[in-house]
């Protein structure tokens, strides 16, 4: 029997895309919700997860904790591409994995979770004492959070190559007379302009050398169809917190 996918944010441009991604999958859309004032097939998550097998979750970080608490409570799985969490956050999202299964993942496109992998390795082979790693990201202007969660999402790997925590050597929106820059920090740059689906590029830069990984997204399709293609393999899965990574089998 092909699952019935709800959508949270199904009357924004990715909920649209996601539409059409479920139906090309040969999945059911079973409705959705649109953010509050925005419409939508269900009055609230709730009924949202009561009428699916799976919801796909593209809203904003203050839904959070409540998706996170009605789809628990539903034993609904969960595939949530939004971003900008809080640590209370991420903290929902862990308790619910306890009972649900839950596939969360900054970037749906395969090619990222690919450049993600490679900037692990990366982080791993070049020493922080010789290579600077630095992160430029640009978005549409319309985007509310910066650095993306994509962009967060590439410190993270290069900091856990490298065996730290991105927390501790992050450096965002340098500004003034910063100083000189502090061996085995992770810098970032936010760009915002236009209708630019999303940019990253990620560089380690040496005396000697420099060594660049980018990705550009020029059509939302490729997160949608990476969150379909994701929902379809969380489906059936026991409770626990899964990635793209399990997906692409990295």
């Amino acid at each position: 029997m092909n699952p019935r996918i709800g959508i949270a944010g199904i009357t924004g441009r990715m909920g649209q895309a996601l539409v059409q991604e479920v139906a090309a999958a040969g999945a059911v859309v079973a409705g959705g919700i649109g953010r509050p004032g925005r419409g939508g097939d269900f009055p609230d998550i709730s009924a949202l997860a009561a009428a699916c097998d799976i919801v796909i979750d593209f809203t904003q970080a203050s839904t959070v904790a409540g998706h996170a608490a009605a789809l628990a409570a539903a034993k609904t799985p969960w595939v949530l591409g939004t971003t900008g969490f809080s640590g209370a956050d991420e903290a929902a999202i862990a308790a619910a994995a306890q009972k649900i299964p839950v596939l969360a993942a900054a970037n749906f496109s395969p090619g990222v979770n690919l450049v993600l992998a490679l900037a692990e390795r990366l982080g791993a082979a070049l020493p922080a004492a010789s290579y600077d790693a630095e992160i430029l990201e640009m978005h549409h202007r319309q985007k509310v959070d910066a650095p993306s969660g994509t962009a967060l999402a590439l410190g993270r790997a290069v900091a856990a190559g490298r065996g730290v925590t991105l927390e501790n050597v992050m450096k965002s929106g340098r500004d003034g007379q910063t100083g000189p820059r502090a061996t085995g920090e992770i810098g970032f740059a936010a760009l915002r302009g236009g209708q630019i689906v999303g940019s990253h590029e990620l560089t380690f830069t040496a005396a000697a050398e420099q060594i660049g990984l980018t990705h550009h997204a020029f059509d939302r399709r490729v997160f949608a169809m990476g969150a379909v293609r994701a929902a379809l393999w969380l489906h059936g899965r026991p409770p626990g917190f899964y990635t793209m990574r399990d997906v692409l089998g990295l």
